[in-house]
């Protein structure tokens, strides 16, 4: 049985880029691109990793993360956060929200990829 990622982003070439490196992988990928609804998504799916943009549509990927991070179900969920902003500070922010891996845009296909298997495989 595969492993399952959901994205929640809404760029959608990010999107089907994600998707695509992950899928050829072998992985089972779901999407999502909003923030208003992200937190129940998460629970309905209850996948084995969540690629979480911060800049989102309705509620920032920081609030959603301490979300789930207050769910004992998804409290120790795998989260990697994708920003566009590489400063300390957004490091910091997604740190204390919980984050387990800070990754900022561009990226490379193959740094999504050992991020996604190492947060899942360990």
């Amino acid at each position: 049985m595969g492993k399952t990622v959901l994205v929640i982003e809404d760029e959608p070439n990010i999107i089907e880029a994600i998707s695509f490196i992950l899928s050829r992988d072998g992985w089972s990928v779901a999407t999502h691109s909003n923030g208003h609804d992200a937190v129940g998504v998460v629970l309905a799916a209850m996948p084995d990793l969540v690629i979480l943009d911060v800049m989102l549509p309705g509620k920032t990927g920081y609030d959603i993360l301490r979300e789930l991070r207050g769910v004992d179900s998804t409290a120790r969920l795998p989260v990697l956060m994708l920003t566009a902003k590489g400063q300390v500070k957004d490091r910091e922010m997604a740190e204390r929200a919980g984050a387990s891996r800070f990754m900022t845009k561009p990226f490379s296909n193959a740094e999504v990829l050992d991020a996604v298997r190492e947060l899942v495989t360990g």
